[in-house]
């Protein structure tokens, strides 16, 4: 690796955040999830919601993108009326991160999704959402914990091939698949924990779960990975014997 991979994290907007004597606007992201790209060998840059026409200039100065967690996709963009229990609309990123996803898709960066990141990546590729499931969130602010089981053959499969334990927390899951993508892991009530393209394709995967809370670093080492790319040749520097003219 000729440098540490530069990895685009989305991030909150909050009307208000309140740090010293301040209480302002923020843009704003938990520190579990800069220092999970740190520790698997990112640099680490962070994505305030922006126009959506910005996405594809934003996505071509990275090497890899993370969509965070957060607040629900607002069911209008796969085709549904919000239930009781789905909070409200965040526009501007669900606007944001949907661009900066088919920026990286259409630009063959590596993209990972985490939780609301994977539900947005399944709603981007026409796939719908649970609204409210129980059972992943049960305590309010505190995360919780469940085996997560890989499909056998899966991209996940080959980077977790084990059963194991992930940090969880959230109360809406995968519904429909999205255009050409498949299940890669399950919780053990069925709900789907991790997509994939299912045919050849690039770097690109989504887990339900909150990998930044826990101390398995491979999901992350993987994205940091591919987004890093092969090694270099040792020829491949200009000025070099057998580098190209």
């Amino acid at each position: 690796m000729a440098g540490r991979p530069l990895i685009g994290v989305s991030t909150y907007l909050e009307s208000e955040a309140r740090w010293g004597v301040w209480e302002l606007e923020a843009a704003l992201l938990p520190a579990g999830y800069p220092r999970l790209v740190q520790r698997a060998g990112g640099l680490a840059a962070l994505l305030p919601p922006d126009g959506p026409e910005h996405a594809a200039a934003a996505v071509a100065r990275l090497d890899g993108l993370v969509i965070a967690g957060g607040p629900d996709v607002e069911p209008v963009r796969y085709g549904a009326l919000p239930g009781p229990r789905t909070g409200p609309p965040a526009r501007a990123r669900d606007a944001w991160e949907l661009a900066l996803i088919d920026a990286a898709l259409a630009a063959d960066v590596p993209l990972l999704g985490i939780c609301r990141g994977m539900q947005l990546l399944n709603v981007a590729l026409g796939g719908t959402l649970v609204q409210h499931l129980d059972g992943h969130a049960e305590v309010p602010g505190v995360f919780g914990r469940h085996p997560v089981k890989p499909v056998p053959g899966t991209r996940y499969a080959g980077i977790v091939p084990e059963e194991c334990s992930v940090p969880t927390y959230h109360h809406q899951a995968v519904d429909r698949l999205g255009s050409g993508l498949m299940a890669s892991a399950h919780a053990a009530d069925g709900t789907v924990e991790a997509i994939e393209p299912a045919g050849p394709a690039g770097w690109v995967l989504g887990v339900q779960w909150h990998p930044e809370m826990g101390e398995d670093l491979r999901v992350m080492r993987a994205l940091a990975e591919a987004a890093a790319g092969p090694p270099e040749h040792p020829g491949a520097a200009a000025g070099t014997p057998g580098a190209a003219g």
